[in-house]
């Protein structure tokens, strides 16, 4: 009789884990502002952008208030506004279907220069030396902030499966965290392989502002998504909202520590 063979089990496959945030304050936000892009840039202000075609900009917000203390439109009048990041004293700020993306002085909030993309600009922020930006598939591009040219691409992917739809975007101690477009959906990315390491369930925020806005006659539209993410680094906490929220949300996720030496980073879309 010939031996038994036996046939190792299969490897088990781990799960991503999901995270639920834990909030910590609730701040005013603009109902007729359909978020884009969002960076915290420290003392209690952060920079905005807005899409929608005739309806686009750029704004710098105080955070308890939710009010913009300036504010600018997309230079060209019939692009759709998307991300938005500040990298030392220059505001980058994307359109999507353009292929144009304009900087700004990120004090005054005047135009400085003008750069060419090929295809779709969605979310956009950086790590500190270089620009990161997303366009609707599962890649993310890094680019030289000087010249806007392409430095390194990375695919995201699940479980080996492509992530797409990648929006708002925020870099946050070596993983870039990215709003997936049409869902309660924030995934945390390893910046160097691509990987997403977890994803944040931001469902409940939604559900909180979707009641708030039905019980206020203005409910929210089927495109009124989660988009909008923002690192507090001398609190280690995270700012979410989403288009045409009325609330901005600061919320603790575990894996994001305080970093009182690094200046506001972040973000923006689709």
């Amino acid at each position: 009789m010939a031996a038994a063979q036996t046939t190792p089990a299969p490897a088990a496959q781990t799960v991503t884990p999901v995270i639920v945030p834990v909030v910590t304050a609730r701040y005013p936000h603009d109902r007729a502002a359909f978020t884009e892009g969002l960076q915290y840039l420290g003392s209690g202000r952060y920079v905005e952008s807005t899409g929608e075609t005739g309806r686009s900009g750029v704004r710098r917000t105080d955070l308890k208030t939710g009010k913009p203390e300036m504010q600018v439109a997309t230079p060209l009048a019939s692009a759709f506004g998307e991300g938005v990041t500040v990298l030392g004293s220059t505001a980058y700020h994307l359109t999507w279907q353009d292929g144009l993306a304009f900087t700004f002085d990120a004090a005054t909030l005047k135009e400085t220069g003008r750069f060419r993309y090929s295809g779709e600009g969605w979310g956009l922020t950086h790590d500190g030396k270089n620009l990161i930006m997303s366009n609707g598939t599962s890649a993310l591009v890094w680019r030289d902030p000087k010249t806007f040219r392409s430095v390194r691409t990375v695919r995201v992917t699940d479980q080996g499966q492509a992530v797409k739809n990648l929006n708002e975007l925020e870099y946050v101690q070596g993983s870039v965290y990215a709003n997936v477009w049409l869902t309660d959906r924030i995934a945390r990315i390893d910046a160097q392989t691509g990987k997403v390491t977890a994803w944040i369930d931001v469902s409940a925020l939604t559900r909180e502002v979707s009641r708030e806005a039905a019980q206020a006659g203005r409910p929210l539209t089927f495109d009124d998504v989660p988009n909008g993410i923002a690192f507090v680094p001398e609190r280690g906490t995270l700012l979410l909202t989403g288009k045409r929220w009325g609330t901005l949300f600061e919320v603790k996720v575990p894996g994001v520590k305080v970093d009182p030496g690094v200046g506001g980073r972040a973000a923006p879309r689709r």
